[in-house]
C-alpha cells in the first residue's frame, strides 16, 4: 500500500509540474542604437567592435553598458529608457 501511495504522490506532483505555465521572457520594446545599428524589440546582448560605444535606448526597458565582450566584465553604466551615452569604456550592451 504505501508503494502505490508514494506513486500516486509521485504522479501528483509531475501533473502539478506539467499544469504549472512559467511567464516568457518579453523583449523591451522599441528600439536600441548601438553605434548606428538598430535592433528593434531588443532582447540580449549587443556588442561592438566599434570605440567609443555610442547607445541609443529607445526601449520601455533599461539597457547595461558593460566594459567586456559578450556582457561580460563589469556593468559601466546603466541608460535608463529613451536615453543616450557615448560610454568610452563600453564594448557591450545588454536588454532584457
Amino acid at each position: 500500500m504505501r508503494r502505490v501511495t508514494t506513486t500516486l504522490g509521485a504522479l501528483a506532483a509531475a501533473a502539478t509540474l506539467a499544469l504549472t505555465v512559467s511567464q516568457p521572457a518579453q523583449a523591451a520594446q522599441g528600439a536600441l542604437i548601438v553605434n548606428g545599428a538598430v535592433y528593434y524589440d531588443p532582447s540580449g546582448c549587443y556588442g561592438s567592435d566599434v570605440f567609443p560605444l555610442d547607445v541609443e535606448n529607445r526601449t520601455d526597458d533599461y539597457a547595461y553598458i558593460w566594459n567586456g565582450p559578450y556582457c561580460t566584465g563589469e556593468v559601466v553604466l546603466v541608460l535608463s529608457p529613451d536615453t543616450a551615452a557615448v560610454v568610452e569604456e563600453g564594448v557591450s550592451v545588454f536588454v532584457e
